[in-house]
């Protein structure tokens, strides 16, 4: 449970106080009371804090630790997990052929769902995963599996049922109607649990997969029920051929099929976007979710990040495991700096992301992307406390430290070079969950 009493931090404090702008608070404090961000501010106005407070406790931070926000993971794939790290560097439609395709059949078994959410979910708790946007399964049943698994371990999480009404093997596809019916009993069951940290969101696998005829009303359950929308959109060349090509359809993507277009929609990928269409992103509202790592892993390309951000688009990070090869969010800002720094390579006068525009992505840009902005994302006073204590110096971690280091030298440590071993401390809604 959260805080009982009012809980003050102590130490190097980081966060992203406005989008890609970071803001290190060496010995500064940040008071935490039931669960929400009550006061942040330098040590030397500490004790006037304290005079305003009742039952304060303290958590001092070693000189080797950093305290940041939560991360926050923009697109996941919980039902893939089990594969992960397997077919890397094969077309996007081949691997989903190979792999994907049967390995979804498996979570028609509960037990197995179980077992495999569970799994993920504390795996990316372990890694400083506070919030997740999950693509589920196409099963319901399963879906709310991985509910009870977020709610259980204390994940934040937008957890979708995929709707798939064309363009799958048969066995995974659905009707119009069964698609609207058990994506209500989801939103419904999730009700039931009355719970603040998992809510549903529409999820209409990909312009492949639904038609233009199936869209609005995914739409309108979005709007009835006041949800996010996640999709895949132009992930591949080949996806987009396939689009123009079938017949009796007409939208080549979503940004043209504009009831989809919402400031609460989030759009995967995103690798192969004309100027027109990322401008319909923004004049939207709309925000997508790069995936860097899947990108390469599945040859589909190099997302231009830099264009999404000058056109004013909300962009967060995602891990797309398991195309993407691991479940770090660190893992994804460094995949961000590498694709934009190589973008950098033949594009003159090009400005690549660094490790500061990464972190925001990571953390702020992430909520903000996920229309979750006013409740976490940094450590703005009245906002939950999702954070997350680093500490560099621990023992059989991944890097030494050698002497004193200033915040930021840590900070920079643990972008490049950190891991789960890292991460020491994990709160949500200032519950304490590793």
């Amino acid at each position: 449970m959260a805080f009982s009493t009012d809980v003050i931090f102590v130490g190097n404090i980081i966060h992203c106080d406005k989008p890609f702008n970071v803001r290190v608070l060496e010995k500064g404090f940040i008071a935490v009371r039931d669960g929400k961000i009550a006061s942040i501010d330098c040590f030397e106005k500490l004790e006037n804090y304290r005079k305003t407070a009742k039952n304060v406790s303290t958590i001092q931070l070693k000189n080797s630790q950093i305290l940041i926000p939560g991360l926050i993971d923009t697109h996941i794939h919980a039902f893939q997990y089990p594969i992960i790290g397997i077919g890397m560097n094969v077309s996007l439609f081949s691997w989903l052929d190979e792999h994907i395709d049967k390995l979804e059949q498996k979570f028609r078994d509960l037990e197995y769902a179980k077992k495999v959410f569970d799994a993920i979910v504390k795996k990316l708790l372990s890694y400083g995963t506070t919030t997740a946007c999950y693509n589920a399964t196409t099963w319901t049943d399963a879906t709310l599996v991985l509910v009870d698994s977020a709610i259980k371990y204390g994940q934040r999480a937008l957890v979708g049922k995929v709707n798939v009404t064309v363009g799958m093997p048969g066995h995974l596809v659905e009707t119009l109607e069964e698609s609207i019916r058990d994506t209500k009993r989801l939103i419904n069951e999730i009700a039931k649990r009355k719970t603040e940290l998992v809510q549903p969101i529409i999820t209409p696998g990909s312009a492949l997969n639904v038609t233009t005829k199936d869209i609005p009303f995914f739409v309108e359950l979005a709007k009835k029920y006041n949800l996010n929308i996640q999709a895949h959109m132009n992930e591949t060349i080949d996806g987009i051929k396939q689009l123009e090509s079938r017949p009796g359809d007409v939208h080549k993507n979503f940004t043209h099929t504009h009831e989809i277009l919402t400031e609460k929609s989030l759009f995967a990928h995103c690798v192969h976007m004309t100027k027109e269409e990322i401008q319909k992103l923004a004049d939207s509202g709309s925000a997508i979710a790069h995936c860097p790592d899947s990108n390469f892993n599945l040859l589909s390309g190099i997302c231009d990040v830099r264009a999404f951000i000058e056109a004013g688009v909300k962009v967060g990070l995602g891990t797309d495991v398991s195309a993407g090869c691991s479940l770090s969010i660190m893992n994804a800002m460094r995949y961000a700096i590498t694709a934009s720094t190589a973008l950098s390579f033949s594009k003159k006068g090009y400005k690549p992301l660094n490790y500061f525009d990464a972190f925001y992505l990571a953390t702020l840009g992430g909520a903000k992307a996920l229309s979750m902005d006013d409740k976490i994302g940094n450590f703005e006073v009245g906002k939950e406390f999702d954070a997350l204590i680093v500490d560099l110096d621990v023992q059989n971690g991944p890097v030494d430290i050698f002497g004193e280091h200033t915040a930021l030298e840590l900070f920079q440590k643990f972008i490049f070079t950190g891991d789960d071993r890292n991460v020491t401390a994990v709160y949500v809604a200032g519950n304490k969950v590793k």
